[in-house]
């Protein structure tokens, strides 16, 4: 486990902002990714009929759509325990494979930190 009061200040905020975009929207994760520019993007999961994406794709496709061509860190709030390989993926993808990645509880306490790739 990773002291989240250890954090740098500009990565602790992308946890508190994915952590309220979960709670605000009642989804099961909050995602949050700091663009080249120190930009954030903030996400929640989506799930409609047709189209289901994780709050950290969500997230890293608004960055995208916003014209961001590189990401400096993601982090997303969830009960898993583990990142899935998509969602590597997808940080990697704009940030590239060093691209740190922090995994935060539902109580904002960061379990886990990986890289993108």
């Amino acid at each position: 486990m990773t002291d989240s009061n250890a954090l740098d200040p500009e990565d602790r905020k992308i946890v508190t902002l994915a952590r309220s975009a979960r709670a605000r929207n009642g989804v099961p994760e909050g995602a949050a990714v700091r663009d080249e520019t120190g930009r954030t993007y903030v996400a929640g999961t989506v799930d409609l009929p047709s189209l289901r994406l994780s709050a950290l794709q969500t997230a890293v496709a608004m960055a995208v759509a916003s014209g961001a061509t590189s990401l400096e860190a993601a982090a997303v709030v969830s009960e898993a325990d583990t990142l899935t390989d998509t969602d590597r993926a997808a940080v990697s993808d704009l940030g590239g494979p060093g691209t740190p990645v922090l995994l935060a509880g539902l109580d904002g306490a960061v379990r886990l930190t990986v890289t993108a790739g």
